[in-house]
Parts: structure tokens; sequence; C-alpha cells
């Protein structure tokens, strides 16, 4: 990328993180604080572009502010034999895929991947859109509305070896799983979503979406 291009990039990430900061936050000096950083991202963002700060500002209150879903993903990583990998997630004790909120600055794939490293160690590569499911329709619980991006990935081979997960707080345990035997304490969110992996993982490529 080019250095303005850079520079847009990392307005837009502390774009992101401010407006879903003022979102959500209630404490006086965290929102100062989004406040601020807002204002950093604004001139960073008149830095790359050449464009004024005072020619963007008419655009926060109606664009950079707004919030919109968030956007998370999950990996549906089935090997050859068709054992899922789930983790038991430490919040709630329930099984699920691993996977979490996507970030500025990625493809959906690659934030599955990264979720998936993360939290399980194990690295994998998504080769099919499973679907794009709505937080409201497939059970999940959660405070925010969300898109969640389901991926079906493979493991990769023994060239590429489980590592210790970095984010090892957020997992209880990690464990492979039968198509037919599924632990009974599953997420909610993931009851509807681990069979359509799985119907994608035996060849139907029709992504699934809410209609």
């Amino acid at each position: 990328m080019t250095l303005s291009q850079t520079l847009a990039l990392w307005a837009d990430r502390l774009r992101d993180m401010s407006a879903m900061g003022l979102r959500f936050s209630t404490n006086l000096y965290d929102r100062e604080n989004y406040e601020a950083v807002q204002d950093i991202a604004l001139e960073m963002l008149g830095l790359a572009t050449g464009v004024l700060p005072d020619e963007i500002e008419p655009l926060r209150a109606g664009i950079l502010r707004r919030p919109t879903p968030l956007s998370t993903g999950d990996a549906a990583i089935i090997d050859d034999t068709g054992r899922i990998l789930l983790i038991r997630r430490v919040d709630n004790g329930l099984w699920a895929m691993p996977g979490g909120a996507l970030a500025v600055g990625e493809t959906p794939a690659e934030g599955v991947a990264r979720e998936a490293l993360e939290e399980t160690g194990v690295r994998c590569k998504p080769v099919a859109l499973v679907g794009v499911h709505d937080s409201r329709l497939c059970g999940t619980v959660a405070a925010h509305h969300l898109y969640q991006f389901l991926f079906l990935c493979q493991p990769l081979d023994a060239s590429h070896p489980i590592e210790p997960p970095s984010h090892a707080v957020e997992v209880l345990e990690a464990a492979w799983f039968d198509e037919h035997e599924l632990p009974s304490t599953l997420d909610s969110g993931h009851v509807m979503r681990i069979p359509e992996a799985f119907r994608v993982w035996r060849g139907d490529s029709q992504a699934y979406f809410d209609r």
C-alpha cells in the first residue's frame, strides 16, 4: 500500500474504535477520550486524502459516528474424517466454533483464521463461505446486533504444527467432535449453524443467508 492508503486505513481503524466506543460507553472520561480519538482519525483522513478536516467534519454525525451491526466470524474447522473443532467458552461454559469480532483492515476469511489460531492454536485455511447469519435469527444471545460470517475451514497439515493459543484466557478447552456426537451443551447461536457447515463440507456450495 502507498503511504496515503496506509494512513487512510489507520484512520479508519481509529474511527471504527471511536464510533463503537461512543456507541456503548457511558463513562464521561471514556467518551471524552473516544472523541479525541475520532478527532485524530479525522486529521489523519485529511492527510491521507488531501481533504481539509473542516470539509470532513460534516460527515462526523451522519456517517463517521453511525453504529452498524458488528461483524463477527466463526471457523467451522472440519478435518478429513468429518470431525469439527469446537471450543468451550469461558463466558458461558458452552461449546462453540472458534471465532470472534472481525477487525478493520482484514477480510472476513482472514479474521476467521486469525480468531481460530488465537483461540485454539490450530492453523486453518478458509475454503468456502457457509453463510452470513443475522444474530437475531439464529439463536445467538448477544447484547448487540451481529452479522456472523461462517466459513468452512481445513486444518493445515503437519508442516504447520499446533501452537499454544495466544488467547487461551477465552477458552476452557478445545476438542474434536464427530457430526453425530456433538456435545449437548452447545451455545445456542451455533446449534443451527454447525449443520450448515457440514452441509457445505459434504459438497453443497450454496451459501446461507437470511431472507
